[in-house]
This record gives structure tokens, sequence and C-alpha cells, in this order.
């Protein structure tokens, strides 16, 4: 296995355990409680705020990833492309 094919199994395990953790009676228990604390203007906007960080470092991850399967695909090409020996 090499390149992006290498990460199908970890992301779809990794997954798999957020989603059983996100099921959980404990995280129930947590949302809840944090459904219930009050929430002011300066708790918002810094919300917004570290959202706005993480949409942006998203993105950045976006594209590297796209450049990096660029990349990979032409290395690809290049070994297919190469006379046998």
């Amino acid at each position: 296995m090499d390149g992006p094919a290498v990460l199908i199994p970890i992301v779809a395990i990794g997954g798999f355990f957020a989603w059983m953790i996100s099921l959980s009676p404990m995280a129930r228990a947590m949302a809840e409680r944090m459904r219930k604390l009050p929430v002011s203007d300066t708790d918002r906007e810094e919300l917004r705020d570290g959202l706005e960080q993480i949409r942006r470092e998203v993105a950045e991850l976006a594209e590297r990833v796209d450049f990096t399967e660029r990349l990979l695909a032409k290395q690809q090409e290049a070994a297919r492309l190469e006379r046998p020996r």
C-alpha cells in the first residue's frame, strides 16, 4: 500500500470510534450539560473566531492534500512511462 490508500483504513477506523464515542451515555451527558451553560457575547465571539480559524486551517489542509495527490499522480505516471530495463 502506498500514498492515500494507507489513509483509508485509518480514517475509517478513526471515524468508527469517534461515532461510537459520540453515541456513548457520557458524551450525551456532556452535551446536555453544555447546552444548559449560559453563553455570553464574548464567548460567542471567541467561538466565531475559533471557528473561522478552523475553517482557514481546513482549507489550507485541503490545498495541501490536493497538491500531494497531484504530486503522487505525477510520480506514478512517470513510473508507468519509463522503459523497462
